[in-house]
Parts: C-alpha cells; structure tokens; sequence
C-alpha cells in the first residue's frame, strides 16, 4: 500500500499525526507530510486516512490505484 497527502486538500488539522506519529507530521505551513515508510503498517494507515476530515490522506494499491477515498 502506498500512501501520500493532497497538500490542496490538507487543513492541518493534525489527525493523521495522531493517528500514526511514526508515519505524518506537521510541516512549516502546518501542513500534513509523510516523515517515515518504514513503519507502514496498513492498519495505521487506514487509521490515519479515515481519521483526515479534508480525505487529504490518499492510499493506493502497489499498482496505483487508489482505494481511499473512493
């Protein structure tokens, strides 16, 4: 599964960083990032997506096809 932030659609709201510290962050613009793949377990990832009230967190298939938000 892979993972990235739509930064158009981010707020900065902060959820997926609760949801999955070891994965987001909050940048300078107080904008979601990804700091980490190593921990990308799909649990904290659906975790954190889910959480996002923008759906600025988009997860993919290894083949690009994205499977959240629908």
């Amino acid at each position: 599964m892979r993972v990235h932030i739509d930064r158009e659609l981010c707020i900065g709201a902060g959820e997926c960083v609760l949801e999955a510290p070891a994965i987001f962050a909050l940048d300078d613009e107080g904008k979601s990032t990804i700091i980490a793949t190593q921990d990308t377990r799909e649990e904290l990832l659906w975790a954190a997506a889910e959480a996002c009230p923008a759906l600025a967190v988009i997860l993919e298939t290894a083949e690009g096809d994205q499977v959240y938000p629908q």
